[in-house]
């Protein structure tokens, strides 16, 4: 490697946390994620020496190539969501809270699971729009070329993608102390077989959303309501003789669960929102594909 592709390995690497943080807020998935950044060092190394001199900012640069590979990506992801059996969730970023290189795209509020929820809610072009915009501040006319549309256009997504996203905000991001205080009352309540206690924590806005693509067992649809919630965790915890030992990480930057495999139950990782002092979100994910980077 000659000093010159030293220098820019160097530079790329320095942006790489910012790249990850861009792409998996895009498209909700760790593997595309790093596809992306991958794919952008490749075509950034592919480069004439006169086409990097012509770069001014080197991170702009990177941040709108990663976009558009990003969008390319959601656009797929639409098509597989057709076919999708059961809900769709983003998959988790598991981390522990030690010295982790995902640490700095984890403390972004803007990844938290139930926030990436909202985005998936998007089309591909306004997520696009209002990610690059709103969170990393690129200009409409970057953006205008990632999405190949008019300028007006990119701005029209991005509002539309802010009004979507603003009228169903996630609840505020709480200190981890009170978020793990509430996801072990949560899970002993549970285990416990405590109707009414669970119940309790339950806010009443919750709901249980399960992710497997038909290949574990977990919810279907949407759970929805303290009650409807309860019974079916409950039901859930009887079948299969108690909770399963499991073990505290964090799940988006937030305090939740992962469970390897134990009988005839799937691996894997449960997270919560909490909302004034309850849960008011249960995510549930047992998709193998979307657990493929979690270390059980």
């Amino acid at each position: 490697m000659t000093a010159a592709e030293q220098t820019l390995a160097v530079a790329f690497t320095e942006q790489r946390a910012h790249l990850i943080g861009v792409a998996y807020r895009l498209t909700g998935s760790v593997a595309d994620a790093e596809d992306a950044v991958q794919e952008a060092w490749l075509r950034l190394s592919r480069l004439s020496d006169r086409a990097r001199a012509e770069i001014a900012d080197l991170r702009a640069w990177l941040t709108t190539v990663v976009g558009r590979l990003c969008l390319d990506q959601l656009r797929s992801a639409a098509v597989r969501r057709e076919r999708y059996v059961g809900q769709w969730l983003p998959e988790p970023l598991v981390t522990s809270s030690e010295d982790d290189p995902l640490d700095a795209v984890v403390r972004d509020d803007g990844v938290r699971m139930a926030a990436l929820v909202l985005l998936d809610e998007l089309t591909p072009e306004q997520r696009v729009a209002f990610v690059l915009h709103d969170a990393f501040g690129v200009p409409f006319d970057s953006i205008a070329e990632t999405l190949g549309c008019a300028v007006a256009t990119a701005r029209q997504h991005a509002s539309r993608g802010r009004r979507a996203a603003s009228a169903a905000p996630p609840p505020p991001r709480v200190p981890p102390t009170e978020h793990r205080e509430v996801l072990e009352k949560f899970l002993a309540a549970l285990a416990a077989g405590d109707v009414a206690a669970v119940v309790g924590l339950l806010h009443p806005d919750v709901v249980a959303l399960g992710d497997s693509d038909g290949k574990a067992r977990t919810a279907l649809n949407a759970v929805v309501g303290a009650e409807k919630v309860a019974r079916f965790l409950l039901g859930l915890v009887r079948k299969y003789g108690g909770i399963p030992a499991g073990e505290p990480v964090l799940v988006n930057g937030e305090p939740g669960m992962k469970f390897p495999a134990q009988d005839k139950l799937a691996a894997r990782v449960a997270a919560v929102a909490v909302r004034d002092g309850r849960v008011v979100a249960f995510y549930d994910f047992v998709n193998p594909d979307k657990l493929r980077h979690v270390t059980f």
